[in-house]
Order: structure tokens, then sequence, then C-alpha cells
């Protein structure tokens, strides 16, 4: 009885202490996860708490169900509208980008660490793929804005390449083993990974997605009906042969995009269980390390690892991505940097433990190595990398609170709130505000009183407003409220001028004094920008013609609408 007691005291005063030290990866730049893996190993057998866990089969189920946690809310939160830009690449790094990752990792720590082949590989195929966690939490919590393309491009990938790596991972294992099956049954496994994986995801979420919107439960209940189904997904995927984790992933992408109230209930209670779920698992992860025996292959894992950062990663996205789509230099230096290894190599790092190949401390506490040394240096210098790469996208005024109503099934009627900051509504009466039609102010507090809001009545600085519109206002509200600091990021991001995406070529050369090639006299701006992007263009694109740059600044369903100039 007494050690269930001190089960609940060691455990909450960890979550506890994670929680709280997490404010230190917003005030010293530390990775959060670095922290949560730290904090496990000083609670571990040779830390102040010296508490003993060696449980190999305990932290691969537990691994296991915070990674499909993790999985459902990162789908949950991704828009399907995102791989009009990122799918193909994406998917291009989650199999053949895994695969050459791998191979290149797998021949150097051979070398490293005087390998067999197949043991060498085997390291390779635990750190080749990038890891949903890290990556979900490394971009939601960096406070850095990516350009759709990058961002979408780095969230789908980690959210769908654990299928190639557990593929990998298992092959070797039962080769070292003596129980690897012929070429025609890896070759069924690998099909079966992705194909079951990606019909049951599909099926089973479009399935869950529909069914929550057409129950009428408790507001508490959507959030867990939620997660009981991807898990059903999940196992039932994982039982056909196919990859659990593909197809939790895209579960919480057919529930995520399916509109309706559920979705006020279900992403905010995810959004935590997504958070329990990142501090549970590198706790555990943290507690099974042995600092003494990962001292001992520091040296050589950091080489592997550093080999991983500067060669076998950026390959990879070299030759998967580069020739086939078109990604500029600096977004493809970025993307070949995050490719941040967190919980998913730990936990395939455990198959050659349960599995009962030699040596298989070995694999863990290269893993290990490589995820802290990975964290470190990738993760501490993202938000600089993003900014010196010019890969992100200026933030903008957003709402400081929004939330339907209720009122309607589908767009929904919502309530936005907006502190006024733009000196240029000062003193500016409500009538004379260019509001979007339908939009209205339902409520204005100054001074913490609350105030009938009036055509007459005049804004002041740091009053507060609540709006009543759709999600089609946003954007429009949005530039309305944009405060000073801002607005000035931005003109200097898009340009102080701005022209309509309509505009024909031969006015804007005429304007300009350009020049035209044959041919694009008669398109507008919006396909010249779009033409030069190459492919999809997104928020930010810039193209540099004649010594003034054109940049995309704003799009409405995949369309450019407007193009700023930016002369310098």
């Amino acid at each position: 009885m007494d050690a269930i007691y001190m089960f609940f005291l060691v455990g909450g005063a960890l979550m506890a202490l994670s929680i709280l030290a997490s404010r230190l990866s917003s005030m010293m730049g530390v990775p959060v996860l670095l922290i949560f893996l730290g904090l496990g190993m000083l609670a571990g057998e040779e830390g102040v708490l010296g508490v003993v866990f060696d449980d190999y089969s305990m932290a691969f189920a537990i691994g296991h169900l915070a990674l499909a946690m993790i999985l459902l809310d990162g789908g949950l939160r991704t828009r399907l509208k995102t791989f009009r830009v990122g799918f193909k690449p994406a998917l291009s790094l989650a199999t053949f980008g895994v695969f050459i990752t791998s191979g290149i990792v797998g021949l150097i720590a051979m070398w490293i660490f005087d390998l067999t082949l197949v043991q060498g590989l085997l390291v390779g195929a635990i750190v080749g793929s990038t890891d949903a966690a890290a990556v979900f939490s490394m971009l939601s919590g960096s406070g850095v804005n990516l350009n759709e393309r990058v961002g979408a491009t780095l969230e789908i990938e980690s959210g769908t390449n654990d299928p190639m790596a557990i593929f990998l991972t298992l092959m070797l294992v039962e080769l070292l083993v003596g129980e690897i099956g012929g070429p025609t049954d890896t070759l069924l496994f690998f099909i079966s990974q992705f194909g079951i994986g990606l019909i049951v995801g599909i099926g089973g979420g479009w399935l869950s997605a529909k069914l929550l919107r057409w129950l009428d439960l408790a507001p508490g209940l959507y959030a867990m009906l939620a997660l009981a189904l991807g898990f059903s997904v999940f196992g039932f995927a994982s039982v056909l042969g196919g990859s659990g984790f593909l197809a939790i992933y895209l579960t919480g992408l057919m529930i995520g995009n399916q509109p309706g109230r559920h979705l006020n209930f279900i992403l905010p209670v995810h959004d935590g269980l997504a958070w329990l779920s990142q501090i549970g698992l590198f706790l555990v992860l943290g507690l099974l390390v042995t600092p003494s025996e990962l001292w001992d292959v520091a040296l050589p894992a950091s080489l592997v690892a550093l080999a991983l950062i500067f060669i076998a990663r950026p390959l990879a996205v070299l030759i998967a991505i580069k020739p086939f789509f078109k990604f500029r230099w600096r977004e493809t230096f970025f993307i070949s940097w995050v490719g941040l290894r967190g919980a998913v190599p730990i936990v395939l790092a455990i198959f050659p433990v349960i599995g009962g190949v030699e040596n298989a401390s070995l694999y863990f506490n290269i893993a290990f190595a490589v995820v802290l040394m990975s964290l470190l240096i990738q993760g501490g210098s993202l938000t600089l990398m993003a900014r010196y790469l010019k890969v992100e996208v200026p933030v903008g005024t957003v709402p400081n609170r929004r939330g339907p109503l209720g009122i309607l099934p589908e767009n929904d009627f919502e309530l936005f709130v907006y502190g006024v900051e733009n000196q240029d509504l000062e003193d500016v009466p409500i009538r004379l505000l260019r509001f979007p039609s339908g939009a209205l102010i339902s409520a204005l507090f100054r001074n913490h009183a609350m105030l009938q809001p009036k055509g007459s009545t005049r804004l002041q600085l740091g009053d507060v407003i609540c709006v009543i519109g759709r999600s089609a206002d946003l954007n429009t509200l949005n530039r309305l409220f944009n405060g000073d600091a801002k607005l000035k990021q931005e003109r200097e991001f898009f340009g102080t001028f701005t022209l309509d995406g309509t505009s024909l070529m031969q006015d804007v050369a005429l304007a300009y004094g350009l020049t035209l090639s044959d041919g694009e006299a008669s398109i507008t701006l919006a396909e010249f920008v779009a033409m030069r992007v190459g492919g999809h263009p997104v928020l930010g694109d810039d193209v540099d013609w004649h010594g003034i740059h054109w940049v995309v600044s704003e799009m409405e369903g995949g369309n450019i609408t407007r193009v700023g100039i930016r002369l310098y």
C-alpha cells in the first residue's frame, strides 16, 4: 500500500516539477523536452531520488500509448489545406528520406563502433526518423511562424515517417536473431505497414468524425470519445498488420477537419493530453537510462549524432525533395536542420531489447545520446536558424481570445476579443471603423468597466473590444486592430505598398518601367508570381525581379490575392 502512495507522491512531484521547469524553456531557450528528459535522469537510479526503473516492456507500452496520443493531437491540429503544399515532399521524406538517413548513419555507426553491417544499419534505422512529439512541441512552442510550405512539410513528415522506421528496425532485428522471412514476406510487411495504416486511418477517421458530429453528448465526453475512437483505430490497424501510428494520425486529421461544435470541446482537452503524454513519456525514458552506461558511449555516440545532424539528414533532404519539388535552398537547409529526434528513436531502441538482440543496451544508449544531442543542437537553435534562413512569416495581430457561440452547426458565429493597441484607432468613432459586413461590436470594456458601444463612441488605447463575426471575417479584423509594432514588422517584410493579384502584368510593367518577356504581358500578377515560385505559392513567397521583391502578402483558397512590393 505504501508503494502506491509513494508512486503518487513521486509521480505527482515529477509532473509538477516538469510543468514548472518548462518555464525555463521560454526564459533560457532550452528545449522543453530536454528538460523533461533531464528530470527523469535526475530522479533515476543514479540521480537524486534513486528510483530504480528497468522495465523495458512497461516503457515500451507507455511509449506506444503516449506517442499515439501525441499523434492524434497532431492530426487534430493539422489542416487538410496544408496537404496541398506539404504532402508530396513530406511523403518523400517519410519514405526515401528515412531510408537514406538510416543507411548513411548505419554505415557511419558501423565504422565508429566496429559493428557488423547489419548491426550498424540497425543503429541507423532506430535513429532514422524524425519525432512527432519533438517536432510538434518545438514548432508550437518556439514562437516561430514558419511559412506554410516548410511548416506543413515538417509536420506531415513527422506524423507519417514512423512506418518506415518501424519496418526497417523490425526487419533488422529479425535478421540479427535469425527470424527474417523471405523477400516476399518482407515486401508484404512493408506494403501492409503503409497500406493498412492508410486505409484504416482514413476510413476509421472518417467514420469517427461523422459520429462525433452527429452525436449530442455532454461537453466533457466528446474528447474522451475521440480518444477512445483513436485508440480503437490504432489497435485495429496494428492487429491487421498495419501502422497504428499512421492510422491514428490520419484519424486525428479526419476528425479535426470535420467542422462542428464537437471540436470546441475536443481540442482544449487533447492539448492537455498531448502535454501529459510528452511529460510522462520523456520522464519514463529518462528514468530508464543509466547515466554511467551512457557516459561510456558518449563520445562515439556524439560522433554518430553529429554525422546524423550535419551529413545524413542534409543529404537525405537534398536527395528526397530538392530535385523533385520547388523548395528554395534556404527552405531546404531549414528542413534538414529540423530533423529533430525525440521519443521515437528511444522507443524503437527498445525493440532490440525485447527481441533478444545481443548487446541490446548499446542500441538504447546510442539512441538516447543521439536524442540528447539533437534536442540540444537542433532544438536549441531552431528559432535562430528560422530567422537566419528567412523561412518565418511575421505574426500579425490575432484575437486575444476567440470561441464559437454554438448557434449554427456549420459556419458558426464566433466571439473575437481584441485589445486596442493601434494608435491609428485612438479617438476614432466606432461608426468610422471599416468592419466586415455581418460583424458587429457586442461589448466594449474600458478601465474594467463595460460600456455600451454606440456609433459615436470614440476608441481609446487599452480598450478591450468583443466582436461577433465569422471566421471569414478574421483577416479583415486582424488588419483593423493590428498594433503599430506588428504593422511596422509586416510592412518591412511584405513591403509598404501592395497590388491586387488580378492586376495585369502589362499594366504593372508600364507603371514601374519594367520589361516583360513574350507571353507575360497577358497574365495577372498573381499568375506571374506563382509561375516564378514554381508549384504552390504560400504566404511570404518572395520573387526578386528587376531589383524589386514581389512578396505574396495575402492568399485565399490557395490563390494569391495581393502582392507586396519591397525595394530592398
